[in-house]
């Protein structure tokens, strides 16, 4: 197989490689009954103007399973923190003892464990979708190249044989990613 087509699949692997990325950043949004900094990556704060993340205007610390304490390295900072906080979609009210802010999660109910593992559910299947467009997207790409006469049939077997290898992979990884999370989600 020439080298050109090598990195054709190679860049169609990346592609699947940003979307497993982007599920598991979907998947770090969705707090799982104990204290995660990352659900916090989505939510900006005004900084002199600017939206900034949170972590790069506050000290974030989990000193419990289930507590985050967020101390802003800017006192004046506190009640921005706690707005954003608020008007975000973490579900869960921040408190502000003047110093720090503090998000305690409480345990997830059996019913909020069912619905987030449907959701999960939904993102992975939403991720092997995106996977099987990736797939089209190259087959269409190689059905040209055929009809053009740019590649030789046997070669586009040869390349049709190995996308899919590479689709069966990434789909196998997404189910893992989507099982680890449901696991993770159904702990005590």
């Amino acid at each position: 197989m020439p080298d050109h087509d090598t990195n054709v699949l190679m860049s169609y692997e990346d592609k699947m490689t940003k979307t497993l990325s982007v599920l598991d950043q979907d998947f770090n949004t969705i707090r799982a009954g104990r204290a995660n900094p990352k659900i916090l990556d989505q939510i900006t704060v005004d900084y002199y103007g600017s939206p900034t993340p949170i972590n790069q205007v506050a000290n974030v610390q989990v000193p419990e399973a289930r507590l985050i304490v967020i101390t802003p390295w800017d006192p004046k900072l506190l009640k921005d923190l706690e707005r954003a906080l608020q008007m975000s979609d973490l579900g869960i009210n921040p408190q502000n003892d003047g110093k720090c802010i503090r998000l305690a999660f409480p345990a997830l109910t059996e019913e909020r464990r069912k619905e987030l593992t449907r959701e999960v559910s939904a993102l992975g299947e939403n991720a092997k979708v995106a996977i099987r467009n990736i797939r089209r997207e190259a087959l269409d790409a190689f059905r040209k190249q055929l009809k053009d006469k740019q590649m030789p049939e046997d070669h586009f077997y040869t390349l049709e044989t190995d996308l899919q290898k590479l689709t069966d992979k990434y789909t196998e990884k997404v189910d893992q990613a989507v099982s680890a999370k449901d696991k993770e989600l159904m702990e005590f």
